[in-house]
């Protein structure tokens, strides 16, 4: 969230989807300087941003405990929201919000957007073409130390609505819906390691800062497809060779091999790598060599590079033309309601039933948003 704030007016600009930015948060004050780059840019509260009857889109990218609050004060106004992850920190807000959106005919949708980059819908292309058959399990590791040796105010990552799974479990778990359904039940092991974090980054460092979530989590999932799935997300790791994701089928396998934790699914692009059966290490005797290289697929998507606000420009078209926001405020009520399921288990020890579902988002045109009527 810390560098989206400039990330996503930049990014929108480009395909000149607003002819002006208006940025806010709580203290709008602290980000005037974000915007002086933008075009016609204004920095004010955000209740200025709520009347404005010129806006009909407010892009929501407060702290997490703030993002309710400004989403249904938004949709209050008359305006559609698209706002940054998590979409709620307590489920009955993001049903609340649903409700109001579609009881006044508006559209919410939410981040993480990166599912809609080159690589992940490369990675749907051959889900969906067969290339691996049908999906039997999904794995997902996003090990990393925290954001204190970089963030200069990493605070709210380590109190409610912080915390690696819910800081950096949507890009995966939205990447797992998204490419294999919703998911019907969890379970979860949860431990907070550190009781204070110490800020290394300026310009704090040296200063502690209270730890109020839990910073390693491990998790199973139980998809409706029949799906089994894993998922590890943590703070507390200094350093890890696992791949960020691999998915599992009757006749090959995918893998996101990113050995820095913040990429993987955290960006747009970069390589999906495959085998199948005949290219298989594990299925000869004797081992046949050179079969440990995995093939690469051919990426023919665009949005590669760093494309934050590609979900608000998708919900901008989606408005337009009538049709489904891909990443829709139902994806992230059911990817919420999956992390805090898993938070629920790891408390009570038993398996939670997930009551929602979403439908998985379209693919994106290989040539959005030129696929677009009138774009």
């Amino acid at each position: 969230m810390w560098c989206h704030q400039r990330q996503i007016p930049e990014n929108l600009q480009r395909v000149r989807l607003h002819r002006y930015c208006r940025l806010c948060q709580p203290e709008y004050r602290r980000i005037k300087t974000k915007s002086r780059n933008l075009q016609h840019p204004t920095s004010v509260p955000p209740d200025e941003i709520i009347d404005d009857t010129s806006i009909d889109c407010v892009l929501n990218l407060t702290i997490p405990a703030a993002h309710a609050q400004i989403s249904i004060a938004a949709l209050n106004a008359g305006k559609h929201v698209y706002s940054e992850k998590p979409f709620v920190t307590d489920l009955a807000d993001g049903e609340e919000i649903l409700a109001l959106a579609k009881a006044k005919g508006l559209y919410v949708g939410n981040a993480p957007d990166t599912f809609l980059g080159g690589r992940l819908q490369t990675c749907k292309k051959l889900v969906d073409q067969g290339v691996i058959g049908t999906p039997t399990g999904v794995m997902a590791f996003v090990p990393t130390r925290g954001v204190e040796r970089h963030h200069p105010n990493p605070d709210f990552y380590y109190q409610n609505g912080g915390g690696p799974l819910l800081d950096l479990g949507p890009y995966y778990l939205t990447a797992m819906v998204a490419l294999l359904g919703p998911i019907t039940r969890v379970c979860g092991l949860a431990k907070k390691t550190l009781d204070e974090r110490l800020i290394e980054s300026k310009p704090r460092a040296g200063e502690k800062i209270p730890v109020n979530v839990d910073t390693h989590i491990n998790a199973l999932l139980e998809f409706e497809s029949g799906v089994q799935g894993s998922l590890m997300a943590s703070f507390d790791v200094w350093d890890s060779q696992t791949p960020r994701m691999e998915i599992y089928g009757e006749n090959g396998t995918l893998c996101i091999n990113d050995p820095d934790p913040t990429d993987g699914f955290n960006i747009f692009g970069g390589q999906v790598l495959y085998k199948t059966r005949e290219t298989a290490r594990w299925v000869y005797r004797p081992r046949t060599p050179n079969l440990e290289f995995w093939s690469v697929v051919e990426n023919t998507h665009g949005f590669n590079q760093e494309a934050r606000g590609l979900g608000l420009l998708d919900l901008a078209y989606a408005v337009k033309n009538r049709r489904p926001a891909r990443a829709s405020g139902e994806l992230a009520q059911h990817v919420c309601e999956v992390m805090f399921g898993i938070l629920e288990s790891a408390k009570s020890g038993q398996f939670v039933e997930i009551k929602s579902r979403c439908e998985s988002p379209s693919a994106l045109p290989e040539d959005f948003p030129s696929s677009e009527n009138g774009a």
